[in-house]
């Protein structure tokens, strides 16, 4: 499959490698294409990794992963044009907090929540036929590959509106070593899904400690 990645960020990059490991062809969208790094990362990725501008990524993907700072995520989806997510999947990973990361006590600030989710802003802004599922934004992406811990498989939480996008999305994560995908509804469940990478940073930074994920225990 060809998949635009819109961030270049380590869950960008980290994602693209995985995509391409898994046998699926990624531009990565990014403000700045020509950056050394960048492409340095592309060419030790092979042919199936490409970097160029958001709107080239858009085009590119039969399906787009938007990964940006909550901040930056409306100007990357503008310059990726509107018009290049008609009909297709998209999966958001992004959270809605802000810049500054976490406070004192480990706590990220959300932006939105209660009312609206990054999920619903993300679904609101792009056509109406684009199919957004809210996934991997409740690890660290140092664990968005291959999963492994001791206490077993850990759970993967989505939400989107459509059946078809949403088994899609679980056929990669699948392919990236998740297991267990839990399906929890709808994309308003986003507001549910978003506040765990919450929880998820204020345990890491209690414990000094990235090594860990969510389990959903079932009878």
């Amino acid at each position: 499959m060809r998949i635009g990645i819109l961030g270049s960020g380590p869950v960008g990059l980290t994602l693209g490698k995985g995509l391409i490991q898994t046998g699926h062809h990624i531009t990565i969208g990014t403000r700045n294409p020509a950056r050394e790094g960048l492409q340095q990362w592309a060419k030790q990725q092979g042919q199936q990794a490409a970097i160029g501008t958001f709107r080239q990524a858009s085009e590119f993907g039969e399906l787009i992963i938007i990964c940006t700072s909550w901040i930056g995520t409306k100007k990357a989806i503008e310059a990726a044009g509107i018009w290049n997510f008609k009909g297709k999947t998209v999966v958001d990973v992004t959270n809605p907090v802000d810049d500054k990361g976490p406070d004192e006590k480990g706590r990220l600030n959300l932006l939105i929540g209660h009312t609206n989710s990054a999920g619903e802003q993300i679904q609101a802004w792009l056509p109406p036929d684009a199919k957004v599922v809210k996934a991997l934004s409740c690890i660290g992406y140092k664990h968005m590959l291959a999963p492994n811990f001791e206490e077993g498989s850990p759970t993967m939480f989505i939400a989107g509106n459509n059946p078809e996008a949403k088994q899609t999305v679980v056929d990669l994560l699948n392919e990236f070593g998740w297991n267990d995908v839990a399906d929890v509804g709808s994309i308003e469940m986003s507001r549910s899904i978003e506040p765990l990478a919450v929880l998820w940073t204020a345990y890491g930074y209690l414990n000094n400690s990235s090594g860990h994920a969510f389990k959903l225990l079932k009878k």
